[in-house]
């Protein structure tokens, strides 16, 4: 559907192909006595790079090519190019292109997007008249409505359509905007009390008209007697029960006619259409054939009326899973300026400001830790469930809680780019990105109401033929299957169990960038892991200290720190950590010497040492096969107890080294020239909750883990062993990662990659769908995975797992449900099992609540505290 007036209006919602749509279009009015060569639009167009006569000569030349081009004016000095053109045979589109062709760039000096808060428009029938409406406003790029948020975004030309048009496009169709919000200034909704539902206006026009509805039935069946003519119509009687039963339609339905004449103005065949063409059958019906349909009427506009009201309650429970993200962040801020402190709201705050943050308060901004230290609770951005201590230097997001400490922290994003603002951003988007199943709804949808519509005319005309029914039963028939035409519970089911599924995610510390990957996760019968950062926590870690020759750990830790405190060697770097958490003393360290290769040399307090593989002290003449370990005060490992049983000795060469190489650890050996002092183990420490996460996920249905790692075989083998991975795939380069994908995929039908969202994004993106770790603060990881977890923790993964399974569960039996019952209620029609109220309450409203309630079951699934917890 484009509009007459922009050709580049694309109502998909995807960006355009070429720049050539970012021309600034420039209306002028031109004076009746002009020539009619004159007339038409002038498009202005922001060409940097057309920066020379020549440029311009070739500009000129290309532009010129096309038909209606009225006239040309470069300008060199600006980078600027004015055409003339007449609209009937040429666009400012095809220009752009031509300018394009020429060699140069149109850049985009007009295109402003808004958003648009309309909390009425709330099913897919309100987002049609809308959507018909914005067609029609010029200068509209493009536009997406999401009645699951009741949100409009309108990406548009601000020099040929602003805002005002926008909005009063959108209150054309009926629907009142209730707060903007443009690219430059995002804002969250106001987070006073809201309108209740039950008490707004056209609630109390509902009651009302359900009062009527009442009174009007207690003079039609139970005060029969006082049911008398008051009034004459069109030449039939009208009782005291027919004319309550019109004062409940005119209160009752003023709003639904109201609709409904927008939705005719807007050529939108939707619930509010038909149920007015339901409504006004039933009073035609009545007045002009004598068929007394009052009833019926009045019953269609206070029980739809009533149904409205339900759907709004209902959308309303789910829009608020977002509300609830968007109030996390505070809406002010005290900031220590000048000495001085003030509160300003966020919005002011700038990029270097000190905020300070008391016990108890929200932190307001992303920023790195100044002054103080406190325990953070960072569950609403991390969903970790205990408080992180923070101090000088640590990086903190907005929405996260201080618990008990004073911090002063340094703003290092402003309010609308912060960690918190970008997931919320995300989660409106992800509803963008619509699912298989919701694709195969809408297209559905498209022939189900025309085919219904049918069915109710061919009911209401075969019935009195071929069932011998009456012609005022007919016709209660085909309003009853109008009623039923509209899909809109269809329509909603995915969409609200997707808005459900992510925003639960969310609040959880899990991001899930789209519909599509909650769908696609639950699909999933792979879960391949990286190792580095993923399985293992990414850091060396020293794991065993075996003392040998009466020498304690302490002794050894204290000769190993001094030989590797100059050392930049990772694994120096882990055991000279060890040492110092350990407090162990420092010693005098001279002549230090790297040997490429095998290790290090230095003089400790005027002694060499040495430390390194084993193969440099076979160098230096020790039998590795005969060494004496330490039984006095000394902790050694289970292999070193074994041994040390048979006659107080070990061999390295062929036991000790060979077993801790098996566990997946590096074996430093430290000593002098005369001795072996000890035996230091260091790995890439295992995360303690990553086999309970394994055996989970198998649990919950995965048929295969991988894990796939650049490390060597024997480490490899050792992790996967210790994990619980059904497969492992050592030494393997990034490219090659890939290609381990790419097999998974072909052999079977969803493969999940988790890794760190940088090292390995490429096949993070091979996969069917990429989670990466930790991505908290991290731009590359949020920007490119498909799923995040906010927080370094693997216990999150099941959940995922569970989540994206249990929504894919509720989409299906939102779908078949909302489908089965519609189509069995359209069925029994016309053989008089359904009454028209039960086609109301039933099959529009029931099933609207039924769908909604049933998706907000999603938002009670949460990660097992108490197990990550003791994992932890």
């Amino acid at each position: 559907m484009t509009s007459p007036n922009d050709d580049s209006h694309d109502r998909s919602g995807e960006p355009p192909d070429h720049t050539h749509e970012h021309a600034q279009h420039v209306e002028r009015g031109v004076d009746d006595s002009s020539s009619p060569i004159d007339r038409g639009d002038v498009a202005q167009f922001s060409v940097p790079e057309m920066d020379c006569p020549s440029c311009a000569g070739k500009v000129e030349n290309s532009v010129e090519k096309l038909d209606g081009i009225n006239s040309i004016d470069p300008q060199v000095t600006t980078g600027t190019l004015t055409v003339s053109y007449s609209r009937e045979q040429t666009s400012a589109i095809a220009i752009a292109d031509r300018i394009e062709k020429a060699g140069y760039t149109v850049e985009d000096t007009s295109e402003v997007t808004s958003k648009f808060t309309v909390p009425e428009m709330d099913c897919p029938s309100c987002a049609g008249k809308v959507e018909n409406a914005l067609d029609r406003v010029g200068g509209v790029i493009t536009y997406e409505t999401q009645p699951t948020t009741g949100t409009v975004a309108v990406t548009y030309d601000s020099s040929r359509a602003g805002e005002a048009d926008v909005i009063d496009a959108i209150e054309s169709a009926g629907y009142e905007v209730t707060d903007t919000s443009s690219d430059e200034s995002e804002q969250q909704e106001p987070t006073e009390d809201r309108e209740s539902i039950w008490t707004s206006p056209r609630a109390l026009k509902t009651w009302i008209s359900g009062g009527f509805v009442a009174l009007g039935l207690l003079f039609e069946f139970f005060l029969t007697g006082q049911n008398t003519q008051i009034a004459t119509l069109l030449g039939g009687e009208l009782l005291v029960a027919d004319g309550l039963f019109l004062v409940a339609v005119a209160t009752g339905g003023q709003e639904i006619l109201r609709n409904g004449y927008y939705s005719a103005r807007n050529m939108n065949l939707d619930i509010d259409f038909l149920m007015s063409v339901a409504i006004l059958g039933a009073l035609v019906a009545s007045l002009v054939f004598g068929e007394a349909l009052y009833f019926e009427a009045a019953t269609l506009a206070f029980l739809f009326s009533v149904a409205e009201l339900l759907e709004r309650y209902s959308m309303d429970r789910a829009r608020n899973s977002l509300r609830e993200l968007m109030d996390l962040s505070p809406d002010e801020a005290t900031v220590n300026r000048n000495g001085e402190t003030e509160t300003v709201p966020v919005d002011e705050v700038a990029v270097g400001d000190i905020v300070v943050v008391k016990p108890g308060e929200k932190i307001p901004m992303d920023g790195t830790v100044v002054d103080g230290e406190s325990a953070v609770n960072q569950a609403p951005i991390t969903g970790e469930s205990v408080p992180v201590d923070k101090t000088t230097g640590d990086e903190v997001y907005a929405g996260t809680i201080n618990e008990e400490g004073y911090l002063e922290v340094e703003v290092t994003s402003e309010a609308g780019d912060n960690t918190l603002s970008r997931i919320v951003e995300m989660v409106e988007d992800a509803q963008a990105n619509k699912t298989e199943r919701e694709q195969f709804v809408e297209r559905f949808s498209t022939y189900y109401t025309p085919v219904v519509v049918a069915f109710a005319v061919l009911t209401t005309v075969g019935s009195p033929f071929i069932l011998g029914t009456t012609w005022s039963t007919a016709v209660v028939y085909g309003l009853t299957l109008l009623v039923l035409a509209c899909p809109c519970a269809f329509v909603i089911s995915t969409p609200v169990s997707v808005v459900s599924g992510i925003t639960s995610a969310a609040k959880n510390g899990v991001l899930i960038k789209g519909g599509n990957h909650l769908e696609a996760m639950g699909a999933v019968d792979v879960v391949a892991f990286d190792k580095t950062g993923t399985l293992t926590k990414g850091e060396l870690t020293v794991t065993d200290v075996v003392p040998l020759n009466e020498n304690s750990e302490e002794d050894v830790l204290r000769c190993a720190r001094g030989l590797e405190q100059r050392s930049e060697h990772p694994i120096g770097e882990a055991i000279v950590a060890e040492a110092g958490s350990r407090g162990v003393a420092e010693r005098e360290i001279d002549e230090f010497e790297s040997i490429t290769g095998k290790g290090v040399r230095a003089d400790l307090d005027g002694t060499p040492h040495f430390a390194g593989k084993p193969g440099l002290f076979e160098e230096l003449g020790f039998d590795l096969s005969h060494v004496h370990a330490t039984t006095d005060g000394g902790v050694v490992t289970q292999t070193a107890r074994q041994m040390c049983d048979r006659n107080n000795c070990l061999d390295l060469l062929e036991e000790t080294v060979p077993e801790l190489q098996a566990e997946g650890k590096t074996v430093v050996l430290v000593g002098t020239e005369d001795e072996i002092e000890g035996v230091i183990a260091v790995a890439d420490e295992i995360r303690p909750e990553a086999k309970r996460t394994a055996t989970r996920l198998k649990q919950l249905g995965v048929s295969r883990t991988v894990m796939l790692t650049g490390d060597n075989e024997r480490t490899a083998r050792a992790i996967a062993e210790q994990v619980g991975v059904d497969e492992y795939q050592a030494e393997l380069l990034p490219e090659d990662k890939v290609t381990a994908i790419e097999n998974l995929v072909e052999e079977y039908d969803g493969i999940a990659m988790v890794g760190d969202g940088i090292n390995d994004a490429p096949a993070l993106a091979t996969a069917t769908v990429g989670v990466a770790m930790g991505a908290a603060g991290t731009d590359t990881a949020l920007e490119t995975a498909d799923i995040a977890l906010m927080a370094d923790d693997l216990t999150k993964l099941p959940y995922l797992y569970e989540l994206a399974n249990d929504a894919n569960g509720v989409i299906r039996q939102n779908i078949w449900a909302s489908l089965g019952v519609k189509a069995g209620l359209a069925v029994a029609v016309p053989f008089g099992y359904v009454p028209i109220w039960l086609a109301v309450l039933a099959g529009d409203a029931g099933m609207t609540v039924g769908v909604t309630g049933n998706a907000m079951r999603l938002s009670r699934l949460t990660p097992d505290v108490a197990e990550a917890d003791s994992d932890a």
